[in-house]
C-alpha cells in the first residue's frame, strides 16, 4: 500500500504571492472534495452550482456574499455554506479578500447573466 504524502501548506505565503486581481486554485483534496484558495480584488460573476454546496471561510479581509435577497459579510475566521442551486456572487468589501472554499471536485458553475 502506498502511503500518501503529508505536507503542510502555508496559505499566507501562497496568498501573498498572488499578483492577479482574481486567483482561485486547489490547495488540497479531501475524499471527493477540493479545498481552494481564492484571492480577489473584484467581484466574481453571479452564479450557482447545480451539483454541489459551496463553503467559504475568510482568512484575510472581509468577504461579501451577495444573495438575491441579502448580502452576508464574512470576517476572518467566519464560515458560510451556500446550498446548491442558490444564486450568489462573492466580492471583497475592501481592497482584497483571501478565502478558503470547499466544494465537490466535479462542481459545475452556471453563470447568471440577468442579475442585479
Amino acid at each position: 500500500m502506498e502511503v500518501p504524502a503529508i505536507a503542510k501548506i502555508d496559505l499566507g505565503n501562497l496568498a501573498g504571492s498572488v499578483a492577479e486581481s482574481y486567483a482561485n486554485f486547489t490547495v488540497s483534496e479531501v475524499n471527493d472534495h477540493v479545498v481552494r484558495l481564492s484571492v480577489m480584488t473584484g467581484s466574481y460573476d453571479w452564479h450557482f452550482h447545480p451539483n454541489s454546496d459551496e463553503t467559504f471561510m475568510t482568512i484575510e479581509g472581509i468577504l461579501l456574499v451577495d444573495l438575491e435577497t441579502e448580502t452576508i459579510e464574512l470576517l476572518p475566521g467566519e464560515l458560510l455554506t451556500i446550498p446548491r442551486n442558490i444564486i450568489h456572487r462573492t466580492r471583497p468589501k475592501n481592497a482584497r479578500s483571501v478565502n478558503i472554499t470547499v466544494e465537490h471536485r466535479d462542481m459545475e458553475t452556471v453563470i447568471v447573466l440577468d442579475q442585479k
